[in-house]
């Protein structure tokens, strides 16, 4: 399908583009793909900053183990820290959620469109 019908229709994101942006969408999937991290993003996403120790509390895993999973996160750009004294604290970035929603929502549509192609092909030989 060439780029500029999805868009043209008020599609959002055309499948040219979600081609072109798979390297920057591809680690956040990745860092996403965890249950683990899935809790932590969930967690931030209720709002506002949490440490390390707030976070654990949550987990039945380690301050250590939070930590990896955060920087697998951080190194996605789905969440970031910043100093607070001697802590760390942790937010979610927003945008980069974003981005994949878009992403998925671009993907949908085109697999609607793809059945329903599908779907008329095949009633039309009935």
């Amino acid at each position: 399908m060439p780029a500029t019908r999805n868009k043209a229709a008020g599609g959002g994101l055309s499948a040219a583009d979600i081609a072109a942006s798979n390297e920057a969408l591809a680690p956040i999937f990745a860092a996403l793909g965890d249950p683990t991290r899935l809790k932590l993003v969930a967690l931030l996403s209720e709002g506002g900053a949490y440490s390390i120790s707030q976070l654990t509390e949550t987990t039945h895993i380690s301050r250590q183990g939070v930590t990896k999973h955060l920087d697998v996160l951080a190194g996605a750009g789905v969440v970031s820290d910043l100093k607070a004294g001697r802590e760390r604290l942790w937010q979610l970035e927003p945008e980069r959620i974003n981005e994949a929603k878009l992403a998925l929502e671009s993907i949908g549509r085109e697999w609607e469109q793809a059945l329903g192609r599908l779907k008329r092909f095949v009633e039309k030989d009935d």
